[in-house]
């Protein structure tokens, strides 16, 4: 029998190791597995720093691991990045805090212990600063409670600096309508202890907290709080120790003060009338429907007139939503509106713009405030650069943001009693927004604006006639078939009295092609101009000019409407056209309102009396001039246009090709085929220069062999590449072709090249 028993002893002993074994061996293929995945999301880390999930994996990796340094790098990294979310806060001060008891000891030396303490306590002010969160709020205080020294102690400055926290806490969680008893509560608690810690001898000081706890009562039972019934009995029951109030069961308000009873019901009625919308934000719906409920109820606050119950809801809102750009817009709003508390507003600006940092007018806004509240010129330029390393949906966002960035270093500069700054500064940053913007504003009422405003500010401060005229010469090499802006670079001349140079200026543009009927407006403006200022030779001459070229458009415009004319015949006599009776009926109309009798007058050459009114007749009767009207600075017939062969120039398909924008000015072509080597296939790359400075637009196409590594290409977007976020999308063949076939396509050294949508 002893031996068998010996025997199956062994045998349990011998299963237990073997359990163990393959236990340890488990767990460390376990270990391994996780550090293969914390070495990928390194990787992915180093590739797109900006990446949201893999910082959030990446932090749950090490800390499953316990690697504490490394952990505490990634916490760092992702809070310079985004806001952290309440919960990752709660994590991060756990585990410091689990430190900080673990290597706490009756004989360790205090400095180390006072420098972990101060190091928790700064984590939580970071962490309340994030996003409003009554929990976070609650971890705080009880920290503060268990591990301050000097509170330990119960020292006056202890106590005093915990008072000073609980204070800060009510108003900013203590109205939250559902968990903000939980910081009265631990309020009225705190004093409490306090009061037991007073000696029974020192009646004075004693008799002075139990005023304090029953001011806190108070103030409490006067707030609509969730479970406001409850607090009642407990203030009933401690005034009852007190002896004061007798204890009561019920929520009888017979022996409470009549101020006390009177702020109760009146806390009750406000509860019972926010009890429908607390249950409405408080469903699991969705964040669609969760936001419309917070606006309903924002609203509600708002017919009210509390700013600190508008501005807590606001702070409810976003902590649920943080990435609602509908609400961070009406939140500063409403606190640029009602508020006006400079550091308040800042830091909900700071945050709005941390967590939607898509959305240019929050920006523009943030610059603004910053405006307002006398801001640094450092502290301004960091947040406009900040704004520009960001990715808006339209070019009219970046366009908003560098007139408010203008707009600001204008009155900083010329504003009476305001510190001066070098002009160049504001020169410099007009320079940015052209090169930035005009590849992509390119002819349009933005770019016009933008050149307009900086020549009127370099007329009027900068006093420099040579700048001003540089300003208009740059916007007219981008944007020269723009009547608008030969018209306003005109105005300004003959505002400054330069009446030769204006002259000079509508010899230039006159036989220029402009849409619509600005070829014939430009010719009619000169004229007038003229009259007004030049002699009768002066306008002699440029009705010797302008008549031939109205003569032209006349012409042109003719064959086109004889064009629309056979077309229409061509319609009636098909069988087919029936089925568009709609195409027919604006064909007759097109003729019927220009009929060929009245457009075919003479008109007389050098009969300047006759002129104006012959060629107003002219201007009203044609409508339209086609985008392939004839060349004005070497006239020729229609038919000899027509029968001219035009030049060849390369096309691109683009049919596996990328647009990049956002590139350093610097980027070259090995650049691009070093930030591309990852993913390889790349077969072409075009680089948009200035075509008359040569410099890079910091725009470029890069053809790839197939569409595998086009989408490898696509992923690399928002990477950075020179210090900058390039943006990266797929250029679009067909969209490229309408483009063409309205005459709207981007050329640059004889290409085609395709814009993204929001480039157009």
């Amino acid at each position: 029998m002893m031996e068998l028993e010996q025997q199956q002893q062994q045998q349990h002993s011998s299963n237990n190791s073997s359990s163990e074994s393959e236990s340890e061996s488990e767990e460390e293929e376990d270990e391994q597995d996780e550090n293969l995945h914390l070495q990928s999301l390194e990787k992915a880390l180093a590739d797109n720093p900006s990446d949201y999930d893999s910082h959030l994996n990446y932090i749950k990796s090490l800390r499953k691991l316990g690697h504490i340094n490394k952990l505490r790098q990634a916490r760092e990294s992702m809070s310079l990045l985004f806001p952290l979310t309440p919960t990752l806060w709660q994590q991060w001060t756990y585990d410091e805090t689990s430190l900080l008891l673990i290597s706490d000891s009756p004989n360790q030396d205090q400095q180390p212990r006072t420098e972990a303490y101060d190091a928790i306590t700064n984590l939580y002010e970071r962490a309340l600063h994030d996003y409003l969160s009554v929990s976070l709020w609650c971890d705080y205080l009880n920290f503060v409670q268990q591990h301050d020294p000097l509170l330990l102690q119960l020292s006056p400055l202890g106590i005093s600096k915990i008072r000073d926290l609980f204070e800060r806490a009510v108003p900013a969680a203590g109205f939250h309508v559902t968990q903000g008893n939980q910081i009265w509560e631990a309020y009225i608690k705190f004093e409490q202890t306090i009061l037991h810690s007073i000696h029974h001898t020192n009646t004075e000081e004693k008799d002075k907290q139990v005023q304090r706890i029953r001011s806190l009562f108070h103030r409490q039972l006067s707030v609509p709080l969730y479970g406001l019934s409850s607090t009642l009995l407990a203030y009933k029951s401690w005034e009852d120790e007190q002896g004061g109030i007798p204890k009561s069961s019920s929520n009888d308000l017979d022996e409470v003060p009549s101020h006390i009873s009177s702020a109760y019901k009146k806390a009750m009625e406000m509860y019972n009338e926010r009890a429908h919308y607390e249950e409405q934000i408080s469903r699991n719906d969705t964040p669609e429907e969760k936001l419309q409920h917070f606006l309903t109820y924002i609203k509600f606050e708002q017919s009210l007139g509390d700013p600190a119950r508008v501005q807590i809801l606001y702070e409810r809102a976003v902590t649920e939503l943080p990435v609602s750009g509908d609400l961070w817009l009406g939140y500063t709003r409403y606190l640029d509106e009602t508020l006006k508390v400079a550091k308040c507003v800042l830091d909900v600006y700071s945050r709005a713009t941390r967590n939607c940092t898509w959305i240019g007018e929050l920006w523009v806004h943030y610059l603004l405030s910053l405006e307002r509240a006398s801001a640094s010129e450092e502290k301004l330029s960091t947040v406009f650069e900040q704004s520009l390393q960001c990715a808006f949906s339209s070019s009219e966002e970046y366009l908003d943001l560098f007139l408010t960035r203008i707009d600001g270093l204008r009155r900083r500069n010329f504003s009476a009693g305001s510190t001066a700054l070098d002009y160049s500064v504001v020169r410099d940053i007009f320079q940015s927004a052209t090169e930035y913007l005009s590849p992509y504003l390119k002819n349009t009422d933005g770019l016009l604006r933008l050149h307009a405003y900086w020549a009127r500010l370099e007329l009027n401060h900068g006093k420099d006639l040579v700048a001003v005229r540089g300003v208009w010469e740059s916007l007219l090499k981008t944007s020269g078939s723009m009547l608008e802006a030969w018209k306003q670079y005109i105005a300004m001349e003959i505002e400054m009295g330069h009446i030769d140079e204006a002259r000079r200026i509508y010899k230039r543009c006159y036989s220029k092609r402009f849409t619509g009927t600005g070829s014939e407006d430009i010719c009619h403006s000169w004229v007038r101009f003229e009259r007004e200022f030049g002699t009768l030779e002066d306008y002699d001459h440029a009705a010797r000019k302008v008549t031939p070229r109205l003569e032209e458009l006349q012409l042109f415009r003719l064959q086109q409407e004889s064009k629309m004319g056979v077309a229409s015949v061509a319609q009636k006599e098909d069988p087919v056209s029936k089925q568009t009776p709609q195409k027919r009926k604006l064909s007759a109309r097109s003729t019927d309102e220009h009929p060929t009798s009245k457009k075919q007058k003479g008109t007389a050459h050098g009969q300047t009396r006759s002129f104006e009114k012959e060629t107003s007749q002219k201007s009203t009767e044609v409508k339209v001039v086609g985008s392939d009207q004839p060349k004005p600075d070497k006239p020729e017939t229609i038919k000899e246009q027509q029968t001219k062969p035009s030049a060849p120039r390369e096309i691109y398909t683009d049919q596996c090709t990328v647009f990049l924008s956002n590139l350093s000015f610097q980027a070259k072509d090995d650049n691009l085929r070093d930030f591309f080597s990852d993913v390889g296939g790349v077969t072409a790359i075009r680089l948009l220069k200035d075509k008359f400075t040569g410099k890079s637009r910091g725009l470029a196409y890069v053809d790839f062999s197939d569409d595998a590594h086009l989408t490898a290409a696509l992923a690399k977007n928002k990477q950075i590449l020179l210090g900058k976020k390039v943006s990266i999308a797929r250029s679009d063949p067909k969209h490229n072709k309408r483009k063409e076939s309205s005459g709207r396509s981007t050329r640059e050294h004889g290409m085609i090249c395709v814009l993204p949508p929001f480039l157009e």
